[in-house]
């Protein structure tokens, strides 16, 4: 038995001894954690051509992964946990990494004609969209990160993703690298969609004729994703020390369940993902909106119904009977509206929410909420609204979303928005709230009235 304080005396987990030769790069991903590497890393390593297709990863705000990873030669270890128990591999296909605004290594990527594709999981953040789905130019950041490109497309630093990518596609047209797909993997509904509306937009803003170029140029792709994946501990490097015997840094734990639906067009190719079980498809929306709904949903309800009942896991939030119902209330609402048939897969959440030995954190999942119930509660509340159904279910999400703020607004919340969506949450009157979430919601009193009712009741039941 390894003691808990002896990781840093084992051999540490490397590439030569442990994983395969890192491949050439023809990915570039943006936005690079814990979810990319047990979700398409895995995918591009169980390709049957992964010898052939190396990843490029990009972190987000911070570079702990890059300093994590770099002592490996950025493999890890992927615990992907049932049950019954945990089963154990070394990931490969992470082929070199980067912290996010290192813009000379992206633009030598993107000028590179064998990468091929470009792949991002940045958050409904990171779009940097307004309430209309447009590039937000009146966000600080963007504006100036606008102005730099306007300046120099080689700017050695900018901020924002949208322009990170005017960057890159700069540098691919003036090094006449020919054709790239970009795919978007994040969870939100018409992520090709809408990345493309807020990259053009931004390309616009500082460069017309580069759009031009786009279009003949740039395929931009969709997908929908899913495969449950908490933040690492120590108890991840406890795990791998005492089955694997390495030291890993930063091993992933993830759910035997995976899926990625993706639509569009690879013109310089791509990792035969189909034959690791991707689905390839030419309408992902079905699978979408059932994900965002049935999935998303019903974690978000968890994510702030949870912590008020003293509930720190999915697991846990989903073995209390009272949340359990409200979930299955949600369920039954959401399910009714979807396109495609959702018994299999509510059964299968039950499931994936009541495996023991994933702790999704509720806090992780409570991250952004400002930006998450817009996609995740708003459009079933509305169905609801016009078809004169119960809207007890949604309302109570939403409700939740404000108590929770109002209880851990200065402490544990974490939103990109929260010090508005904090200031709104703890006015007596819930409408500007729901109004921030959505406009028309914000003016149906009905709607707005059965928040109320359950923000009291939850403020009741749950207080200290």
């Amino acid at each position: 038995m390894t003691d808990t304080h002896d990781f840093t005396s084992l051999p540490r987990l490397n590439r030569a001894e442990h994983g395969r030769a890192a491949a050439p790069v023809r990915i570039i991903h943006l936005g690079i954690g814990n979810f990319t590497r047990a979700h398409q890393a895995w995918y591009t390593e169980h390709a049957p051509d992964t010898a052939q297709w190396g990843i490029a990863g990009f972190t987000g705000r911070s570079r702990r992964m890059v300093d994590k990873l770099a002592p490996q030669d950025n493999v890890y270890t992927l615990i992907t946990s049932a049950p019954e128990g945990d089963s154990f591999e070394v990931i490969s296909s992470i082929s070199s990494m980067h912290e996010g605004g290192d813009m000379a290594a992206l633009h030598k990527y993107f000028a590179d004609p064998n990468v091929s594709i470009v792949t991002s999981t940045v958050t409904e953040a990171g779009y940097k969209r307004n309430a209309h789905g447009d590039l937000d130019v009146n966000d600080t950041d963007v504006s100036e990160d606008l102005a730099k490109l306007r300046n120099d497309v080689n700017v050695s630093e900018l901020a924002t993703v949208p322009a990170r990518i005017v960057a890159g596609l700069e540098a691919r047209r003036a090094a006449n690298a020919g054709a790239i797909t970009i795919l978007p993997c994040d969870n939100l509904a018409g992520n090709g969609a809408a990345f493309r509306r807020v990259v053009e937009q931004a390309i616009e803003a500082v460069d017309p004729t580069l759009l031009e170029w786009t279009r003949d140029n740039v395929a931009w792709a969709t997908s929908m994703v899913d495969r449950i994946t908490p933040a690492t501990t120590d108890a991840e490097l406890q795990t791998v020390a005492q089955d694997e015997g390495w030291y890993d840094v930063a091993p992933v734990r993830t759910e035997p369940f995976l899926e990625w639906v993706i639509r569009g067009d690879f013109p310089k190719g791509r990792p035969a993902w189909d034959k690791a079980g991707a689905v390839i498809t030419d309408d992902v929306e079905p699978y979408e909106q059932r994900k965002l709904w049935m999935l998303n949903g019903s974690h978000s309800t968890l994510a702030y119904v949870g912590p008020l009942f003293g509930h720190e896991s999915v697991a846990e939030a989903i073995a209390d009977p009272q949340l359990r119902a409200w979930v299955n209330e949600w369920w039954d609402l959401a399910g009714s509206y979807l396109s495609v048939s959702s018994d299999d897969y509510r059964a299968k959440l039950l499931e994936r929410f009541s495996n023991p030995r994933i702790h999704h954190h509720l806090f992780q999942i409570a991250t952004d909420g400002s930006q998450k119930l817009p996609v995740r509660i708003v459009p079933v509340a509305k169905h609801a609204l016009a078809d004169g159904r119960d809207i007890t279910a949604p309302a109570r999400a939403v409700a939740a979303w404000i108590v929770f703020l109002r209880r851990f607004g200065n402490t544990e919340a974490k939103d990109v928005n929260l010090d508005e969506v904090r200031k709104l949450a703890v006015n007596d009157d819930v409408t500007p709230a729901v109004s921030y979430l959505d406009k028309d919601l914000g003016a149906n009193a009905t709607f707005t009235n059965k928040v109320s009712e359950l923000v009291n009741e939850l403020s009741s039941a749950t207080a200290a």
